[in-house]
């Protein structure tokens, strides 16, 4: 069977490429794409993929980059959907990425040239233990790297190519999508789901070699607006209700020791304050609320509720409002009805040589939307590590693997067809 190679380092090249244009999104603006720098990017894959052969590729009013491989089989196989995102983290800067390939990594420390603080460690990043051999890329030290989620554009990209260049290598319609402002929660926001005429999908959006991601959490965000009682600071007392004060202690009096990112793992979920702005009169926290079952994030929706309510009772004069707006679902609860999609990534991974690793994910993907808009759609390992930060990381050889069990992904749907 014919099997993926990686010539020329096309695979490295077409990522070090794609983490040199700058497309953060921005939670703050009210436009789609959130930032036009996102249809950049766009632009140069829809270039690409044209150039391989992909005759029906274009980039939307939207910023969102649709394709499709047409089908070199006579059997009737479902339209399948690979789908990465474009944008990177609001989190670290993504502007002027210096991309450095450390070949040939043994265990080292991995210190970052434009700031000699950001080390790599092996102790604290422990998928490195396996890297031995493998050339790891970073950045330089002062922004993030990109992989999350330029390296699943990038395999997407190769298989692509591959499936264009080999057509004897037998697939069904293969459909391509290509998403801004994921790393916002607005990535599918626009998606034409008529228009992408997928049955299933996979996101290419993950973390650890041979990992497949079949559930994530559900999630709601919350706005909670205190109305306070301004007065002159010289003469305030008996009269002034800060909604700064007031918020702070809604949020000291959150639990500490569970119902935090800073102390929760696994399936465990959390009540996270993401920012805070006002003054004395009015002031504002947002909220993210995360659990992997939908009764957990009511009750924990509840108990954030209960907890203002608590505090504001100190404060006669005060007021406030909490609005809590539904994110995404647990995909799972689409998943589990069409047991076949993680049969057939377990047995594309396997076929790649990698023992597969299912599991959950502490966050959501395009995936998580998109499976209850009628795509369902897990996701798969990209070889992308410590996203959002300046010690981002990524393997070039788990990206071949990535690229592989795409591959792979396309050949067991016909088959099986």
């Amino acid at each position: 069977m014919l099997k993926y190679i990686n010539k020329n380092k096309s695979l490295q090249n077409r990522f070090i490429k794609y983490v040199q244009i700058d497309t953060q999104s921005d939670p703050q603006s009210p436009t789609v794409p959130s930032t036009e720098k996102q249809k950049n990017l766009g632009k140069v894959l829809v270039a690409e993929l044209l150039e391989i052969g992909v005759a029906d590729a274009h980039l939307d009013e939207y910023g969102y980059v649709y394709a499709t491989i047409p089908a070199n089989t006579d059997k009737q196989v479902p339209v399948i959907c690979f789908c990465s995102h474009m944008d990177t983290s609001p989190d670290c800067s993504g502007l002027n990425v210096k991309p450095i390939v450390h070949e040939n990594y043994q265990g080292q420390d991995l210190v970052l040239p434009d700031d000699n603080s950001v080390v790599l460690k092996m102790k604290e990043h422990h998928d490195l233990k396996d890297q031995i051999g493998n050339d790891i890329i970073t950045a330089s030290g002062t922004t993030l790297l990109g992989a999350d989620n330029k390296a699943g554009l990038a395999e997407i990209m190769e298989a692509a190519a591959f499936l264009m260049q080999n057509p004897e290598f037998k697939h069904g319609t293969i459909k391509i999508l290509f998403t801004p402002d994921e790393e916002i929660g607005r990535g599918v926001d626009k998606v034409n789901i008529e228009k992408l005429g997928a049955d299933f999908g996979y996101t290419v959006d993950g973390e650890t070699l041979g990992s497949i991601e079949d559930e994530t959490f559900s999630a709601d965000g919350a706005v909670l607006t205190i109305k306070g009682v301004s007065a002159h600071p010289g003469f305030a007392k008996g009269k002034m209700e800060s909604a700064i004060k007031i918020l702070s202690d809604v949020i000291s009096s959150l639990p500490a020791d569970c119902l935090s990112p800073e102390s929760t793992e696994l399936k465990e979920g959390f009540i996270h304050p993401v920012t805070i702005s006002g003054n004395v009169e009015q002031a504002e926290v947002r909220f993210i609320l995360r659990a992997f079952n939908d009764e957990e994030l009511t009750a924990n929706g509840e108990l954030l509720d209960a907890t203002v309510q608590n505090i504001i009772e100190d404060f006669p004069n005060a007021s406030y409002e909490l609005k809590i707006t539904e994110q995404y679902r647990n995909m799972k609860q689409v998943l589990d009805k069409h047991p076949q999609i993680i049969e057939i990534g377990i047995e594309a991974i396997k076929r790649a040589g990698i023992t597969p690793k299912q599991q959950s994910i502490r966050g959501g993907t395009d995936g998580s939307r998109l499976s209850f808009m009628g795509l369902p759609c897990p996701n798969i390992f990209a070889g992308e590590h410590a996203f959002h930060g300046k010690q981002e990381w990524a393997s070039v050889q788990d990206m071949e693997k990535a690229v592989e069990t795409i591959v792979n992904i396309a050949a067991i749907w016909e088959e099986k067809a």
